[in-house]
């Protein structure tokens, strides 16, 4: 036991008397706090012509794929990763920490900005190199930003920085993580939210909810147990967290195998809700394997965006999310009125899917009904927690701009409606569901040891001061002290809007049209990617992807190879999992899952139409809403299930798909795209990426990387 432990298993009687501070259980994080801002409808130290940052572009009148503002605004933040010891649901251990907290620190933009980040490299004991991935990012014209080793780029050597620089084309929420083996399991995440047109209007923003598993073990620890001769391919987690909070029933460890400090009623996440408002909320699953099912006890989810793509809203009363995929919703504070009202309080919940692996699946936080206004009206401009705007350098706006042109036919009722508020509803209320469920449902463990505090945790710095997690004061509307702990109950397994807990698919592809409508093309090129598992001839268990399992060489990434006109996959190593698409316009790809297990697919460097998704094999013909298919980055195919999609090939690069759970990818379940080969050739890649490779190199030289899986 190294010191830091000694040191807060000293401190274990004086904490079960006073519960963790936010310091200890998050570092320098403060969100699921009272600390943690509001976020404003977009960023204001900019230019705003015809008054917002977009201009006259709208989310239901402008292809975000060709046409999106140029502001000239750089974001500029900068992260250094570093080890640290927290204990975010009470368990002590050591993770990988971005600027001190966990998870990491907020990005914010305006659609249009550019968004730079310098990270630091400060991995010790023991080094490893790193990066960062921006998901959902098409990065256009910049595939080297990407932030994947072995494919777009040598990793950050221990002791190095580099800077990341990509403009945000597209708007919404999302997130970036290590794409280094599965080191973001240790804690190398945060939120990102694109500030953009939006056609349903809300009050506050309670801005980025990240849903997550949780491991107490290391995963480099993870891993060698999972790739070790006779080891399994499924790894189960130990706990399930919202912002990077929950807590762990500490009688559950096996003292004989395991001394780590342990305090049983560290804090959950708090949320304040305003009476009579109608809030956003900005879902994300930051998850290394679980599938989360989404909801809050008494109140109607109205989703409004999937991934990066505004969505006609249709109303739920729960919301599926496999890993890499996230949701905005709206939610209206109206589940208790009158004298009542400032005193309510209710479950927020997210529990993890049966069909995912998890030793304790359930994650709560408290939502507690303020009694205190926003600040300013809905559309008052930068509230707490923006970061700051470089002086713009270039003109506004691009050569090709839309009308405002909204439909006027988007309004829905946020509320607490009757049935005729869900589609697909012939009976029965929105009411509270009427008991807590059953255990194996949609509802709540037996049992459990609650603590709330105040949560505050330290004010230390500011949110101006390039990518710190934590403002300078906690923000003025929200309450101080908080009302009681919530007694409310589950939604009801079994009635309309509630999956059934196994369940490890999306919403139906009926209730999921795109704003802007893109009809489907006619593909060029079909292909069927079988998933398949398999024990090698050291009898490591693996995945292959299309008949191959990946394994990357992180001094060898595949987009500088074919920069340099290496694109012919004949000369890569089979391995590497490559397909040139050559000329090639529209891929389809039918995804054929005959196991047991979920998988969230996630494609870089495009959004894919999803087509269909099903049990079983494809009939081959069925498409779903054909004329404005479902778009996005990450889509599950269920367990012994198919899934059918489709992407445009007009975005040079090399671009990954795989599945999003970490443990999935790091045994071989990849492939690599190679996207206009020729287009390639002609980019202009910044001799800094060069740079890196040889920081890389010169590093190994000296060191061997521990790579003991896929590399990604």
């Amino acid at each position: 036991m190294g010191w830091h432990h000694r040191l807060f298993a000293a401190l274990l009687p004086g904490l079960a008397a006073a519960t963790l501070t936010q310091e200890q259980t998050n570092g320098n994080s403060v969100l699921g706090t009272a600390a943690a801002p509001y976020l404003p409808k977009f960023l204001t130290n900019n230019p705003l012509p015809h008054g917002y940052p977009w201009g006259t572009l709208t989310a239901n009148g402008t292809d975000q794929y060709t046409t999106h503002p140029t502001t000239g605004v750089i974001r500029s933040y900068d992260f250094t990763i570093s080890r640290g010891i927290l204990a975010p649901d009470g368990y002590e251990k050591e993770m990988i920490l971005i600027n001190g907290g966990f998870p990491g620190p907020l990005i914010e933009a305006n659609w249009g900005d550019t968004i730079q980040v310098t990270v630091h490299n400060n991995i010790t004991g023991p080094e490893e190199g790193t990066t960062l991935h921006w998901h959902g990012f098409l990065q256009q014209g910049t595939p080297w930003e990407d932030g994947v080793p072995a494919v777009t780029q040598c990793p950050i050597a221990p002791g190095a920085s580099f800077t990341y620089q990509f403009q945000a084309t597209l708007y919404g929420t999302a997130w970036y993580h290590s794409h280094y083996s599965a080191q973001y399991g240790d804690g190398i995440v945060g939120p990102i939210v694109v500030y953009g047109p939006n056609e349903y209007p809300y009050d506050v923003d309670v801005g980025p909810i990240m849903l997550s598993d949780y491991y107490h073990t290391d995963y480099l620890t993870i891993l060698e147990r999972m790739l070790a001769p006779g080891g399994k391919p499924e790894v189960l987690s130990d706990n399930n967290l919202i912002q990077g909070k929950n807590n762990y029933d500490c009688s559950l460890i096996d003292r004989a195998e395991d001394h780590a400090a342990c305090v049983s009623d560290a804090p959950k996440a708090e949320f304040f809700f305003e009476p009579g408002k109608v809030h956003r909320l900005r879902l994300i699953n930051t998850g290394g394997e679980g599938v989360q099912h989404f909801s809050i006890d008494d109140h109607v989810l109205t989703v409004i965006a999937y991934d990066f793509i505004p969505i006609h809203a249709y109303q739920t009363k729960v919301v599926t999310l496999g890993v890499g995929q996230r949701a905005d919703v709206l939610v209206t504070a109206n589940a208790a009125t009158g004298a009542n009202a400032s005193s309510a309080s209710f479950w927020m919940r997210s529990n993890i899917a049966t069909c995912s692996t998890a030793k304790q699946p359930y994650a709560m936080a408290a939502v507690y009904y303020s009694g205190k206004s926003s600040t300013g009206s809905p559309s008052a401009g930068v509230g707490p927690g923006s970061p700051s705007g470089s002086p713009p350098s270039t003109a506004v706006g691009t050569s090709t701009m839309t009308g405002p042109g909204g439909s006027g036919n988007n309004n829905i009722d946020v509320g607490r409606g009757g049935p005729e508020s869900m589609p697909g509803s012939s009976s029965g209320g929105m009411g509270p569901g009427g008991g807590p469920g059953s255990f194996g449902g949609f509802g709540s463990p037996p049992s459990t040891s609650t603590h709330f505090g105040s949560g505050n945790g330290n004010s230390v710095g500011g949110v101006g001061n390039e990518g710190s997690s934590v403002p300078a004061t906690a923000n003025p509307d929200k309450p101080q002290t908080i009302s009681p702990r919530p007694t409310s109950q589950p939604w009801a397994a079994g009635t309309f809007g509630v999956p059934d807990s196994s369940s490890c698919a999306n919403d139906d592809l009926s209730l999921t049209r795109p704003l802007y409508p893109i009809a489907l093309p006619p593909p060029s090129w079909t292909h069927t990617f079988d998933i398949d598992v398999f024990v090698n001839a050291s009898n490591v268990t693996l995945w292959k992807f299309d008949g191959v399992s990946f394994r990357g060489d992180y001094n060898a990434p595949t987009l500088l190879l074919a920069s340099l006109g290496n694109s012919s996959t004949a000369d890569w190593p089979v391995e590497w999992n490559g397909r040139n698409l050559y000329t090639n316009t529209s891929v389809r790809m039918i995804v054929n899952n005959p196991g047991p297990s979920q998988h969230p697919m996630h494609l870089h460097g495009s959004n894919f139409y999803v087509l269909h998704e099903g049990p079983g094999q494809w009939d081959g013909h069925t498409i779903i809403n054909p004329e404005n298919p479902m778009r996005r980055d990450v889509q599950l195919v269920r367990p012994n299930g198919h899934l059918v999609l489709q992407f445009d090939t007009n975005n040079p690069g090399v671009w990954p798909f795989h599945c999003h759970i970490a443990w999935h990818a790091s045994g071989g379940f990849l492939t690599q795209f190679i996207v206009q080969p020729e287009k390639i050739e002609q980019m202009n890649v910044p001799s800094i990426m060069a740079q890196t490779c040889r920081d890389w190199a010169a590093w190994t030289g000296t060191h061997i990387p521990d790579q003991i899986d896929s590399g990604l």
